[in-house]
């Protein structure tokens, strides 16, 4: 994990403060790109311990196509109870949506949803996830192996516009490698986060077409970090990475709605303790 934590000391510093939408002051740097062969290892951050369950039950959720932050909670905490949170909770709860959401819970038409059930001119839903392991399948070649999240006509029906907005896939001598282009990435706590789930989808879409996973490269567009981070950051810098842990998925699984928590478990992680902050929202 030397690459990310290269580019947190960069955008530490290099970067420009600025005010954010949050309140929150940031400092930034503009366009950066970090790249992760999975033939080194998993990329889990091991300076400090990352919340793996809560990365797997989000993936699990967006797969679903859910919107419905409650679903996330039964997923990862196998009950809907009010009393247990998910990343996702403040946002669920934020004053600026609530007015918005058709039940409690709703975070409307994000992530998800436009994986999987993308509203077309016609009417009719596109299955965008569907339709990029067939073409992986069928036209591995092809340049349009493409899977967005960022519909311009619905931002204002999301709790959270996109901050990883698409990705694509690339298919080369029986490897697959995903490109993913975030455009507000939250380097101390979310990018961490984003690299592990689009990892972790890598190795779940290589599992299904038959080929093995082999880079996930990152495009980062506004690379940030919150100015009350800017301690933990620092914390973070003085710790030497450990060696990478491996991952692993139930051969058994063929069809990419199959997966469940039980099939996917990161094996040898090895982590310093965790570095708390607070997230802004």
């Amino acid at each position: 994990m030397k690459q990310y934590l290269d580019a947190l000391r960069f955008v530490l510093e290099n970067g420009t403060d600025r005010q954010s939408r949050t309140g929150i002051a940031t400092r930034a740097v503009f366009g950066m790109q970090l790249r992760f062969s999975m033939e080194d290892g998993f990329p889990a951050v091991t300076t400090k311990k990352l919340a793996w369950n809560s990365i797997v039950s989000e993936l699990l959720w967006f797969i679903e196509g859910s919107q419905d932050e409650r679903r996330l909670a039964e997923i990862l905490h196998n009950t809907r109870d009010e009393s247990k949170k998910t990343i996702w909770t403040a946002n669920a709860q934020a004053g600026y949506w609530k007015p918005k959401a058709k039940f409690e819970g709703d975070l409307g038409r994000i992530y998800g949803v436009q994986w999987r059930r993308w509203k077309s001119p016609d009417g009719k839903e596109i299955d965008q996830l569907a339709d990029a392991i067939r073409m992986i399948k069928e036209n591995p070649t092809s340049r349009r192996i493409i899977v967005t999240a960022w519909n311009p006509g619905e931002l204002k029906e999301m709790a959270l516009p996109p901050c990883h907005a698409f990705f694509q896939f690339f298919v080369a001598n029986g490897k697959l490698s995903l490109q993913m282009y975030q455009r507000s990435c939250d380097m101390f706590l979310g990018v961490p986060f984003n690299i592990a789930s689009y990892s972790l989808l890598l190795h779940m879409i290589a599992q299904v077409t038959d080929l093995k996973p082999y880079e996930f490269v990152h495009t980062l567009g506004d690379a940030h970090i919150y100015h009350n981070h800017l301690e933990q950051v620092r914390e973070q810098l003085k710790r030497q990475p450990l060696p990478l842990p491996k991952l692993w998925l139930n051969p058994k699984i063929k069809n990419i709605d199959d997966f469940k928590m039980d099939d996917i478990k990161l094996e040898g992680y090895q982590h310093y303790p965790p570095i708390k902050a607070e997230m802004a929202v």
